[in-house]
């Protein structure tokens, strides 16, 4: 079978092709290259993490959302009289960020579940197959791209933590450079007994049982309930039609998807193609629709409150809620005055994203993400944990005030675009809130201004943040001195930056034809077997 993958390093899309070589379909391309990515893309994604898949069948018409991100730890336990929870502060240059890693900020790790679900569900490949790729690189070891050892570096004080880390990301006196192998002692081991015994690895068994022995030993909240009991949750599409097409986003804990929906609906209701592209008055548009849906989420995030997922995003994207909003962007950009300046909180940097599509049209878009990680690796295992909870943005009540068991919202955005039924583009993006913005933007490149895929991905892009417009360099400087001049907040950018996301996309045409573009921010790389 042939097929199609863009992916945020090359290990990783070579992982996804050789499932296509061996006959299997996109599920097995994408499940393999999510292994591999936990090598591979070392940098911002780890076994210990968690995410949302995206898919959709063509032979069928039928999409799907497995939703396996992370539940709130501590069903059933006690909460230790002193956390293991400290404070760390990355430096990442114009800003200083603060996150707390350590047992007590582990939250229920949710990638084995749902990789092994969605294979079991959709795949051909067995999963001793499929995990091949992922041992070899873990047996191996492997040059670490430039991409991931500079991510890593920025990450020091997290990955020089604990003195597993150390043994992995520290040598000779000082962090991994470009090009030096990395390896990560017994993950070779844990990946070929997960070949073996598929989830219940982790579900209940040897490996479940370490992390909830060093959770115990170490003053941390997740327990052998929080394993046993975890579920992938399934769910349907949110679904927004765009022009000739039909854009699917996820629901559940993907608050990324609701806002990303009510973003497209804002700019479907204005002819975004009248305008130049990266012209003053796109720019302005582009500003206006942002902070629109920032404004918009207060209103979200209230809704979330008092009723359940399915009414509130009901009520958020209906045309009596969006049309008075369309309407301040319409004003706003006839009146040439930029609207106030609304903030939004931020959400977990260190994400990666893989699009998949075959050629008799399985279509896979699938998010990954561990937070920065915890800081630590779980003895004898190589597996590294997430630190969702110590993500300041994800718990906006405080620390550990949420109920054990309850599903943690994300940003993450798996996307799927139809054309009269069929799949026509696969996209999603890491990047933190600046995932919907980085979406949006290469959507619209698509399908309003026609670009071809490569250009759509990687021409620059803006995001509306820290009260201005972000200029990725790039931009025609006379159009963003116009937009300045007019009152609009800018920070231009003299560079390119993994700030504005990583968009990894594919498409496939009315034909048949496969292709594929990696978004050159994050270390894109993509493969393809006819």
């Amino acid at each position: 079978m042939g097929g199609v993958i863009s992916a945020g390093g090359s290990e990783t899309a070579v992982a996804g092709a050789e499932m296509f070589k061996l006959g299997g379909n996109a599920v097995d391309a994408a499940v393999a290259a999510a292994f591999a990515s936990f090598m591979g893309e070392i940098g911002v994604v780890h076994l210990g993490g968690s995410g949302l898949a995206h898919i959709f069948d063509a032979k069928n018409g039928r999409s799907q959302v497995y939703d396996f991100f992370s539940n709130t730890p501590g069903l059933g336990g006690t909460t230790p009289e002193r956390l293991n929870f400290e404070k760390v502060t990355i430096d990442f240059g114009a800003t200083t960020q603060d996150f707390f890693i350590g047992r007590a900020s582990v939250a229920v790790p949710g990638n084995i579940f749902g990789l092994c679900q969605l294979l079991s569900d959709h795949g051909r490949l067995p999963l001793k197959t499929v995990l091949q790729p992922a041992i070899d690189l873990a047996k191996d070891g492997l040059p670490i791209s430039t991409f991931q050892a500079r991510t890593s570096q920025l990450l020091t004080p997290l990955y020089t933590h604990t003195q597993g880390m150390r043994d992995i990301f520290y040598k000779h006196d000082r962090m991994i450079e470009p090009q030096e192998t990395l390896y990560i002692p017994h993950l070779a081991e844990t990946l070929e007994a997960l070949a073996e015994e598929g989830e219940a690895l982790i579900r209940n068994g040897r490996l479940a049982q370490q992390i909830v022995q060093d959770q115990q030993e170490n003053r941390g909240l997740l327990t052998a309930e929080d394993l046993s009991s975890y579920q992938v949750a399934l769910g349907n599409s949110i679904r927004i039609p765009y022009h000739q097409y039909e854009i699917l986003l996820p629901a559940q804990s993907s608050t990324g998807g609701v806002l990303t929906a009510f973003t497209l609906k804002l700019l479907s209701g204005l002819n975004v193609a009248q305008y130049e592209h990266g012209s003053t008055k796109h720019l302005q548009l582009l500003y206006e629709i942002m902070v629109a849906t920032n404004r918009a989420r207060r209103a979200w995030d209230a809704a979330l409150d008092e009723m359940s997922i399915e009414e509130a995003t009901e009520r958020f994207l209906a045309e009596r809620f969006v049309n008075p909003h369309l309407k301040q962007v319409q004003t706003s950009l006839d009146l040439g005055k930029a609207s106030p300046y609304v903030t939004e909180p931020n959400a977990p940097e260190n994400t990666s994203h893989l699009s998949v599509i075959d050629s008799d049209g399985l279509a896979v878009s699938l998010t990954t993400t561990a937070g920065e990680s915890a800081g630590y690796v779980v003895p004898n295992t190589g597996f590294i944990p997430n630190n969702m909870m110590g993500e300041i943005d994800l718990h906006p009540r405080g620390f550990h005030s949420r109920p054990a068991g309850e599903r943690i919202s994300t940003m993450m955005t798996p996307v799927i675009v139809l054309e009269n039924g069929q799949p026509r583009m696969v996209l999603g993006s890491g990047g933190s809130i600046r995932i919907r913005s980085a979406i949006m933007q290469v959507l619209s490149n698509l399908l309003d201004f026609r670009m071809d895929l490569d250009t759509a991905v990687n021409i620059a892009r803006v995001h509306v943040e820290s009260g201005a417009l972000q200029c990725e360099a790039g931009f025609d400087s006379l159009a963003v001195y116009d937009l300045n001049r007019m009152g609009y907040p800018i920070n231009r950018w003299s560079e390119r930056s993994i700030y504005f996301g990583g968009v990894h996309t594919v498409t496939r045409t009315s034909d048949g034809g496969l292709y594929a573009a990696g978004d050159n921010r994050r270390g894109g790389s993509t493969a393809a077997v006819e």
